[in-house]
């Protein structure tokens, strides 16, 4: 739940929806500092504060017209309770209900403290779908609602219903908060604004706002609670993606691209410098690319690729053609590691050609930097390879028309963006060619013109953009993080690609049985590298540490052998030294941390062993096992871990299960969170109120269509949305780098 600045209200200095939750009918100050755990400070956060589910008992029954397999409820009072103890120490409890002459028992299988639960002549409902046992009816596991007096048990009809039930902190219960929200409701729902049209609810289907609040808390039936919840989960989502899609219609508004037509000749020219086919995933991303380029509004793509599925063939197909145009192209990597691997890649396929290119990273000598600049200024430089150091202030194109990205997710949206103009925006019609690349973009400036100047205010001419990752992304966070981007995707492999072999590694003996077998394929030729989480131990028997296990290897499990050791406390020069002895076939293994992530190709090496697998999120075990297998040999992946938690048992057994980095994808967030769709943390909670996009992707799709559409027709721009158009602004302007008025 977020603050106040997060909400849908017009900021007055006695908003009542700003009343401090203490002051709610039925909360009080001990309830308000409990109910601040859970970020509910206001009474418009307590009406915010969503029902995970409904306990659905409005079909109450007797219980001589129950019904096998059907969703049903059932009251009675407590007259028995019993735990039976079962083989291998398992237990089951039962309850017996007296329904009006009627037994009906309800069981738990496992679940001990279900006993403690109950005392006799409780009055119970019992809500699920029974079955006969025994010659009675009985719930498996049924959901409960405990009546508070024999009153309520003679009026069932209107002491249940459907009761929502709520996240919960230590000290309120499910009946407390259940008072509370009834309060807020009463007290409060009315007064929240509607920032949506009366007449485009009715197109969506959409309840009013304050009603959809009542139905939330107050339902008379679970369809009434499904419809209230989608109209706030949908509210959440439609304001996120309305915000994208301003961020994208600024960038297409204020900007101009250079058209780049790629002819049948260009196409051709280019395919010819690759060793291999293109895959069909590759040729329909490389038909989606060509569209977008050719148009003077700047493309803004992302193509995710499984590791290994040629998303580095597209780049250069892209940055070629470019060039090709008579434009120039940047390559930008987050590592020097993976920098260097694109320029190697640039050097092998145009050895023979007459494209200029230059690889800038941080450390080059200074007259070779200052020379590399100037060509670049000149725009004699056609294609630029590099790390971050090509958006430094000092780099200035002059015909920068495309921008490749790779692994985008190690760079916020501001990076993405800072490869600005390549016009200076004051340039008359007449010099517009002469073009400045050091103007840098911002949201704030329109298309305009200067009265009686002679001089013609021109979009900023920006490059097409195309952001890159060979991590896959589940479709909910490409929807959320990305919303703003075309996205393209390569799901299948390269013929021949074999997938590699992986296990995990937990007790002593398994470990020496895989170490006898990195010692076989050594044997025959092969390389191997051991990936550690860390760089320093905390004991001489850390196997968490790179610099440990280098020791431990060389002296123990393979005595004898080349051992190295690489991470990023390095020097450039050391790092760059041990790759260099590594790909060379000097080194047999290679400990490294994760610094061998991205950008490593050694077609040798195809064996891999990752020390405390558990430490690892499964996009990240997924990139480290994409570094073998690159050749022609079989490649094997030994995850060790002795973690016996369900998350760590569930992570691994999928990395042994499948190959699939979009199904990994999935899994990884269902178990880790979402993350920062906007920010750099991978996991965790999303600058979202209520709305979760992997639980909630239906919805996502729906609110995207939907804020699509209104800002392409231009309605939104229109007075009636004005209110929405500032939620959207308060909320997300300083994220999504909008400028900050309606």
């Amino acid at each position: 739940m977020s603050d106040s600045s997060d909400i849908r209200r017009d900021t007055t200095l006695d908003d009542p929806l700003q009343t401090p939750v203490q002051f709610v009918a039925g909360v009080g100050p001990q309830r308000a500092a409990l109910l601040a755990k859970l970020g509910i400070r206001t009474a418009l956060d307590l009406l915010l504060h969503l029902p995970h589910s409904v306990n659905d008992f409005t079909d109450m029954r007797p219980a001589n017209r129950l019904e096998k397999d059907v969703e049903q409820s059932v009251h009675g009072r407590v007259v028995d309770r019993d735990i039976r103890n079962l083989s291998k120490g398992r237990t089951l409890v039962g309850i017996l209900l007296d329904c009006e002459g009627h037994f009906v028992r309800g069981t738990w299988f496992n679940q001990p403290w279900m006993l403690k639960k109950f005392r006799d002549d409780d009055h119970v409902v019992f809500s699920g779908k029974p079955k006969r046992a025994s010659g009675r009816w009985e719930f498996s596991n049924p959901r409960i609602h405990w009546l508070s007096t024999e009153d309520e048990a003679a009026d069932i009809e209107n002491a249940v219903g459907v009761l929502p039930r709520y996240p919960l902190t230590e000290g309120i219960k499910m009946d407390d908060m259940r008072r509370m929200t009834r309060s807020v409701v009463d007290g409060f729902a009315d007064t929240v604004p509607d920032p949506l049209p009366e007449y485009y609810r009715t197109h969506h289907k959409l309840p009013h706002l304050p009603t959809a609040l009542h139905w939330l808390h107050t339902p008379d039936s679970k369809q009434q609670f499904e419809t209230a919840r989608h109209r706030v989960i949908l509210d959440d989502l439609f304001e996120f993606q309305l915000g994208l899609a301003l961020r994208r219609r600024v960038w297409g508004t204020n900007s101009k691209a250079y058209p780049i037509v790629v002819t049948a000749k260009i196409d051709a020219r280019i395919r010819r410098l690759f060793e291999f086919r293109f895959t069909g995933g590759q040729d329909q991303t490389v038909k989606e690319l060509v569209a977008d380029l050719a148009k003077d509004q700047p493309m803004h793509r992302l193509l995710q690729a499984d590791v290994g599925a040629g998303k580095t063939a597209i780049a250069v197909y892209a940055m070629l053609s470019a060039v090709a145009a008579g434009y120039q192209a940047v390559l930008m990597a987050p590592t020097e590691v993976l920098a260097t691997q694109h320029w190697q890649t640039f050097e092998h396929l145009l050895r023979q050609s007459r494209v200029k290119r230059g690889f800038l990273v941080g450390g080059l000598p200074a007259a070779e930097r200052r020379q590399l600049l100037a060509d670049i200024a000149t725009g004699d430089c056609q294609i630029v390879v590099g790390t971050q150091a090509v958006i430094q202030e000092s780099v200035r194109f002059r015909h920068l028309a495309l921008a490749v990205i790779d692994e985008q997710h190690r760079f916020g949206v501001r990076q993405r963006a800072a490869f600005g103009s390549v016009d200076d925006a004051g340039t008359t019609a007449e010099d517009e060619s002469d073009i400045d690349a050091n103007s840098k973009p911002t949201a704030e400036r329109v298309i305009a013109a200067e009265p009686d100047s002679g001089r013609i205010i021109a979009p900023q001419r920006q490059p097409h953009v195309l952001v890159m990752t060979a991590t896959p992304i589940p479709r909910s966070l490409c929807l959320t993080r990305f919303g703003d981007l075309d996205i393209s995707t390569i799901h299948e492999l390269p013929p021949g690609r074999q997938n590699v072999v992986t296990s995990r590694v937990q007790t002593t003996n398994q470990q020496e049985r895989a170490w006898e077998f990195v010692r076989q394929q050594i044997a025959k030729g092969r390389q191997t590298y051991v990936v550690c989480p860390r760089v320093e131990g905390q004991s001489d028997d850390d196997d968490a540490a790179a610099e440990t296990v280098f020791q431990n290897l060389r002296q123990a499990q393979l005595k004898g052998m080349t051992v190295d050791l690489l991470h990023g406390r390095m020097d450039r020069d050391t790092r760059r030294d041990v790759m260099d002895r590594f790909r060379n076939h000097e080194v047999d293994v290679l400990v490294s941390t994760t610094v061998i992530e991205v950008g490593v190709d050694v077609p040798n090496a195809t064996i891999m062993v990752v020390q405390q697998a558990e430490r690892f999120g499964l996009a990240q075990l997924h990139q480290l096992r994409g570094r073998i297998c690159r050749g022609s040999f079989q490649g094997y992946c030994f995850l060790i871990s002795d973690a016996d938690t369900q998350e760590a048992n569930e992570r691994l057994k999928a990395m042994e299960e499948s190959s699939d980095g979009f199904k990994l994808a999935e899994t990884d967030a269902q178990l880790r969170g979402p993350g920062d769709v906007l920010g750099t943390r991978q996991s965790g909670a999303l600058p979202l109120r209520v709305a979760n996009p992997i639980r909630d992707i239906q919805i996502l799709q729906v609110a995207r269509r939907m804020a699509h559409d209104l800002v392409r027709t231009g309605d939104f721009d229109s007075p009636e949305y004005q209110a929405l158009k500032n939620i959207v602004l308060e909320r997300f302007a300083h994220v999504l780098d909008l400028p900050q008025t309606g």
